[in-house]
């Protein structure tokens, strides 16, 4: 394993250094920002923390951002487990076309690291169980009208929906790693980062509700996000945030 900088948070010693040089005002003001407002005001734990910092990084597109990001993850004992179910799960979200950068470059930084690849499995399900399992698993986060429009939605939405069940819960959800709370915290990260999902957003926000990450947890995630993925999009979750919230008494 090579020499790795000691992490101060998520930007990245070789980073601020390089900043420190090139642009030395701007560099004060994001590690200020960074270290001494939005992560001192944290309700979440740090494993938690660090869950939507990379998850946001994934759904804005933040590679490089990303790779420091991860890099001061692991040096403060952040999960190798957790890196590769957010990532794994990301596909559901973003596609494999967005995706696939980003688990490379984790792979190496794990290796630089000094993990072994690849690490133990995670699935649960197989092709004979996955739809069923995942079916199950969408039901119980978002109820029984996610079982019904597999026979009652239109013909043309009908393979999606099978997809959705099978691929996105049956592949992703049920396997071990993250439990169903941390799954839908970073999917929500996923939504809020990449913008123009907010029909998605307030489903998940809902089920984030239904796993006990309410509005108050959920104004937290946004604030971690924020220095990551800018005001516009953050302003847009708190909103509807608040109108989920609203609707269902949380």
């Amino acid at each position: 394993m090579r020499n790795l900088p000691t992490p101060t948070g998520q930007i990245f010693p070789e980073t601020r250094a390089v900043l420190a040089q090139t642009d030395p005002e701007f560099a004060t003001l994001i590690t200020r920002f960074i270290q001494e407002e939005t992560r001192k005001e944290s309700r979440l734990t740090e494993e938690e923390r660090h869950l939507c910092v990379l998850s946001a990084l994934v759904g804005c597109q933040g590679l490089g951002a990303f790779r420091n990001a991860l890099h001061a993850a692991l040096q403060s004992g952040f999960s190798p487990v957790c890196v590769k179910e957010l990532l794994y799960q990301a596909t559901a979200y973003l596609g494999i076309g967005r995706v696939h950068d980003f688990l490379q470059a984790a792979n190496a930084i794990l290796e630089q690291h000094g993990i072994t690849l690849p690490l133990p499995p995670q699935g649960t399900t197989d092709p004979s169980s996955r739809f069923e399992k995942g079916l199950s698993k969408q039901v119980a986060l978002f109820g029984p009208d996610m079982a019904r429009r597999q026979t009652n939605a239109p013909q043309l939405r009908r393979p999606i929906y099978r997809w959705l069940a099978a691929n996105c819960f049956g592949d992703y959800y049920t396997r071990t790693g993250l439990h169903d709370a941390q799954r839908e915290m970073i999917t929500f990260c996923f939504l809020l980062a990449q913008g123009g999902c907010e029909n998605q957003l307030r489903g998940h926000v809902a089920g984030n509700f239904g796993v006990g990450n309410g509005p108050d947890k959920l104004y937290s995630v946004v604030e971690q996000c924020l220095p990551f993925i800018g005001y516009p999009r953050c302003l847009n979750a708190m909103a509807i945030i608040d109108e989920v919230s609203a609707h269902t008494g949380a």
